[in-house]
């Protein structure tokens, strides 16, 4: 389980960022913050580098459901019910700088960390180079896209973008309304959505709409939406994509491969990015938080101790709840 997620008064008296973030993320992430969330604009933040302050006069401290990292970003859901989703996104700002900025979906439509991204090229990549199978029948040119491409075996789809270690980031299988319905019925997709699911990133491209695929000849439209629906649960890591013509899915393979391309040079980002945000040691376990009204109402019942439904609870109550849980 995460720990809470805490906000703090920064101790630095003339700092222009005046609260401390506590992020439950690996050993701990502290943070340097402008305000407490970000309600009507994005919140710069900084790093933290004193640790911990052993007195910190908390402002807030919340419980929290979920607190993970997508690629350069830090997602972050918390226990209650208003401003509860936010997101921490680690980029560069003029002069190369590293810069944090703590968001919701209202202070932004779309965060896109360390990327800069031009609207004719897909991610903003000049030239992407494309590996096409050499078992590839009839392959896509990519005529009207920035593409370079060349043949070369793939463990895995028939298309696809490598790393510079000559690693797949990602594939794509490119399948007709035909080949899809036929690698179905015999079993050869499951075998073929195995291999592409212990790729990175994988996906498989119809060239046709599933209302076209569904309409067979010779198979019942139940037994191949069935089918799919099937391989779509057993591998939720692969999705089919259904795409009106060829012409289109090509484009779709295109922007996705790139997509995966950047994603990957992202991640990198992150992971040097987030090794200069962690601690050098482990933060400290924070203290039990105080226990609310109704729980000391609720421990004090079961104790023997007399304490009225409403209004304040009596200071001895409280000091017997103390004693009891060590102070």
């Amino acid at each position: 389980m995460p720990e809470d997620f805490v906000v703090a008064r920064n101790p630095e008296p003339d700092s222009s960022l005046p609260y401390l973030l506590r992020i439950p993320l690996g050993d701990g992430i502290l943070l340097k913050a402008k305000d407490t969330w970000p309600r009507t604009s994005k919140v710069y933040c900084h790093r933290f580098f004193d640790g911990w302050p052993d007195e910190a006069e908390v402002v807030e401290r919340v419980a929290v459901r979920s607190c993970v990292r997508r690629g350069a970003a830090i997602d972050l859901v918390l226990d209650r019910g208003r401003e509860n989703r936010s997101q921490f996104v680690i980029t560069t700002i003029r002069g190369g700088r590293q810069a944090v900025f703590w968001q919701t979906s209202r202070t932004a439509k779309q965060a896109r960390p360390g990327v800069t991204v031009p609207k004719a090229r897909a991610q903003g990549i000049s030239d992407l180079e494309v590996v096409v199978d050499t078992g590839e029948r009839y392959a896509w040119t990519f005529g009207d896209q920035q593409v370079t491409t060349r043949k070369q075996s793939l463990p895995a789809g028939d298309y696809a973008a490598l790393g510079d270690d000559g690693a797949v980031l990602a594939a794509v299988e490119r399948k007709s309304p035909q080949d899809l319905v036929g690698s179905l019925t015999t079993g050869k997709l499951q075998f073929q959505l195995t291999e592409l699911a212990a790729l990175p990133r994988a996906a498989v491209v119809v060239e046709a709409g599933y209302g076209k695929v569904v309409q067979h000849t010779h198979v019942r439209t139940a037994v191949i939406a069935d089918g799919l629906a099937e391989a779509q649960v057993a591998f939720p890591g692969v999705p089919i994509v259904f795409i009106d013509n060829r012409k289109l899915a090509q484009e779709w393979c295109y922007r996705f491969l790139a997509a995966a391309v950047a994603a990957s040079a992202a991640e990198g980002f992150a992971t040097r990015a987030l090794a200069g945000l962690a601690p050098e040691a482990p933060l400290p376990p924070l203290p039990p938080p105080e226990p609310t009204p109704a729980e000391l109402r609720a421990w004090a019942g079961a104790n023997g101790h007399e304490v009225s439904a409403k209004g304040r609870v009596p200071a001895d109550v409280r000091r017997a709840w103390e004693e009891a849980h060590g102070g």
